[in-house]
């Protein structure tokens, strides 16, 4: 049954915080517009879902804020035949958008009950083309790469050189940068050629990548 009042908070969301500050993809709009996020907070956030602004999920974890998560998928545009790889899955909504423009989407969870509560959530909604993996993704996943984009939304400390090695030709990999004030959102795209173009995007704030190639506890702190 469809809830009249979340859906007008929907279009709200996509009116007031990602149109008016010039997300103009229509399959991005379409797609945040076809994405219940009410269903990807935790129990009693419900009412602040469309909120400009994250919102805790638990184990030191947020869902991102709308215009970031329209941002980014924007920026690694998406096509019918992508194949994605989305690290950092945490509440699952950034890789239930990619999922509407996507092919098929790869989205790990180094948090166990995370990823085993997402992959819950997406076999409710019927969203038949996430694969959720448990595990460490600062590296990548390369059982299923190459990938034609890759999205992290989690801070690393550089830019991982085994996600660029798993772009496949003509890939489009986004990330955030830097420590605990604040990163830069980076795109990084690789040509027919295999060659590789960095660009600087916004300034954000994101959790830290946990991982092996991700900062560790005490390095986090300390900045």
């Amino acid at each position: 049954m469809k809830n009249v009042d979340q859906e007008k908070n929907r279009e709200q969301m996509l009116s007031n915080q990602i149109i008016r500050r010039g997300i103009s993809d229509a399959r991005v709009l379409d797609a945040m517009r076809s994405v219940p996020r009410e269903e990807f907070v935790v129990a009693g956030d419900e009412n602040e879902a469309y909120q400009d602004r994250p919102l805790p999920i638990g184990h030191n974890q947020t869902i991102s804020q709308p215009y970031i998560v329209a941002y980014m998928t924007e920026q690694i545009r998406i096509q019918p035949d992508d194949v994605v790889l989305d690290i950092g899955t945490g509440s699952g909504y950034q890789a239930a958008i990619l999922s509407r423009l996507a092919k098929q989407v790869y989205t790990i969870e180094y948090v166990p009950e995370l990823a085993k509560r997402t992959a819950k959530l997406f076999e409710h909604l019927h969203y038949e083309n996430i694969t959720v993996i448990e595990g460490d993704g600062s590296g990548g996943y390369p059982e299923r790469a190459p990938y034609d984009a890759i999205l992290m939304a989690a801070a690393a400390p550089g830019i991982p050189e085994p996600l660029v090695e798993q772009l496949a030709p003509g890939g489009r990999l986004i990330l955030p940068v830097g420590g605990s004030g604040s990163q830069i959102l980076k795109l990084i795209t690789k040509n027919t050629q295999g060659q590789v173009n960095t660009e600087n995007l916004i300034s954000v704030v994101f959790v830290p990548l946990r991982g092996g190639l991700g900062w560790q506890d005490e390095e986090w702190r300390s900045l």
